[in-house]
């Protein structure tokens, strides 16, 4: 374990108190590696912060709070969460993802280089490829956007890239594909009451807690019509921003890495896996297809190996379902 002392750096977390932010809190914890948060708790949880990391109630769009957050826990790296992440909300509310996604993310890098703090782990998304036309998708394919989350996201990733041009601020920039589940020993999951996430919902659905799981679309060019994704378990993720942050502090250089297995699972392979892991049937609706929906997502997943050795352990879908209904059981109706 990593010795603390009033001189040791901290990792800043943005967004700590969030679903994967905390989770990543929590790895951070395990290894022994002092963080410091940052979260306005405007969708987070004071209850998922572990006890031994600061947790600071504010905006990181005020340059202000985060010198001094900086300059008073010694930062010496950054891992970015905050932001916005529900997709059809991007679309109705454009100009408040481009402010909270990149105009606070501007702010934050700015900060960096102020500072004097080289390196930042980013919190990207698959969703900056739009829809792709081949899978699996590599970090080469192109990148066009199809809604205002996955733009503001890509604005940030070249920002970031800008700023290692001009400012040496290096980063890892990690693209998730579809994060579920929940860490297995129960301290933290996805606590949003109003969830878009499928394995969620299936889960709430199953509970009773939401009339039914609608199933967008049947008819897609898939095994079974239903469209796939990559789904990764959260803790997995967790583990690859640790080591990404490793990688950073040993003076490694920037990096753009997808996050998932390289396999997906459509929609009713989803369903089944949750109804057998349960013993009980979830309650469906068939619906149309959404708009903008591609029928298949999935990563190419070898370069985050090799770059930075990770090696998922949590990487079944019945472990991924497992823990998010255990999780799901222990929240209040």
């Amino acid at each position: 374990m990593f010795e603390e002392s009033e001189d040791t750096p901290r990792v800043l977390v943005t967004g700590g108190a969030g679903y994967i932010g905390s989770h990543v809190l929590h790895a951070l914890s395990d290894a022994g590696i002092p963080a410091v948060t940052i979260d306005n708790l405007s969708t987070g949880r004071r209850a998922a912060v572990p006890d031994s990391v600061p947790l600071i109630e504010g905006d990181i769009g005020s340059a202000d709070l985060l010198e001094r957050v900086m300059r008073g826990h010694r930062v010496d790296a950054v891992m970015h969460f905050a932001g916005s992440i529900v997709v059809p909300e991007s679309v109705e509310k454009p100009f408040a993802y481009y402010r909270n996604n990149t105009v606070n993310s501007l702010t934050l890098a700015e900060a960096c280089v102020r500072m004097g703090i080289d390196k930042i782990v980013f919190s990207s998304t698959a969703a900056v490829y739009g829809a792709p036309e081949s899978v699996p998708i590599t970090e080469d394919a192109p990148t066009i956007p199809i809604n205002p989350y996955g733009a503001s996201k890509l604005m940030t990733e070249q920002m970031l890239r800008d700023a290692g041009a001009a400012h040496g601020l290096r980063s890892v920039i990690l693209r998730y594909f579809n994060v579920a589940g929940a860490d297995p020993a129960g301290r933290t999951g996805q606590a949003t009451p109003v969830a878009t996430h499928l394995i969620k919902v299936a889960c709430q659905a199953l509970l009773g807690r939401r009339p039914a799981l609608s199933v967008f679309g049947t008819d897609y060019p898939t095994p079974d019509g239903t469209c796939i994704r990559d789904y990764i378990h959260v803790s997995d993720l967790a583990d690859a921003h640790v080591l990404a942050l490793l990688h950073l502090r040993r003076g490694g250089g920037s990096l753009v890495l997808n996050c998932g297995y390289g396999r997906g699972a459509s929609v009713h392979e989803v369903v089944r896996t949750l109804e057998a892991v349960s013993g009980e049937p979830v309650p469906a609706a068939l619906a149309e297809r959404r708009p903008g929906d591609p029928p298949q997502l999935v990563a190419a997943a070898a370069r985050i190996r090799e770059q930075l050795g990770w090696i998922p352990k949590h990487d079944r879908l019945e472990e991924i379902v497992r823990s998010a209904l255990a999780w799901e059981r222990g929240l209040e109706g």
